[in-house]
């Protein structure tokens, strides 16, 4: 963890791996870090939440990739793994939930061409599967959009656990 000053100060070298874990679109993370100096960690919270808004479909689809699918193991660094695992912390283990979500997973991949993301923090299973039963409903261009809310606030919630 960094401190807001520390993120300011440094090298872009030193702090870019880190942001790369919390997104993995190299753009994002070097304009997060050309916008230096933030007054403190709200500015920078809503500075990277602002560039996120305005991800092209190639990066959601870069930083989608980076995610496990619920239930899974990240294949990604060791950060975004341990983090993917807190973040799905909810999510039980029993043999029926890991069919019902690997089969929740399986059509939802079907039907829009990546995984599925949420934002799992605080999320029981049921919530989850309830979550992406109703969101395989949902058209293209509305699925596009509740992708980028739940990638932004996973970004945020990550970079709170990098930059204090």
């Amino acid at each position: 963890m960094v401190t807001v000053d520390e993120f300011n100060g440094w090298e872009s070298a030193r702090l870019r791996p880190a942001l790369l874990e919390c997104c993995r679109v190299p753009a994002w993370a070097d304009a997060l870090l050309a916008a230096r100096p933030y007054a403190d960690l709200d500015t920078l919270l809503d500075a990277a939440d602002s560039l996120a808004a305005d991800f092209g479909p190639e990066d959601v689809e870069r930083a989608v990739a980076a995610h496990p699918r619920i239930g899974e193991r990240s294949e990604h660094g060791e950060l975004s793994s341990s983090w993917s695992r807190e973040e799905q912390s909810g999510v039980a283990a029993d043999v029926e939930t890991v069919a019902a979500l690997h089969s929740a997973n399986r059509l939802y991949e079907k039907r829009f061409g990546r995984v599925f993301l949420i934002c799992a923090t605080g999320l029981s299973t049921s919530e989850i599967l309830a979550a992406v039963t109703f969101r395989l409903a949902n058209d293209a261009t509305t699925e596009a959009k509740v992708v980028d809310v739940e990638l932004r606030k996973i970004i945020r919630l990550r970079l709170q656990r990098v930059i204090v």
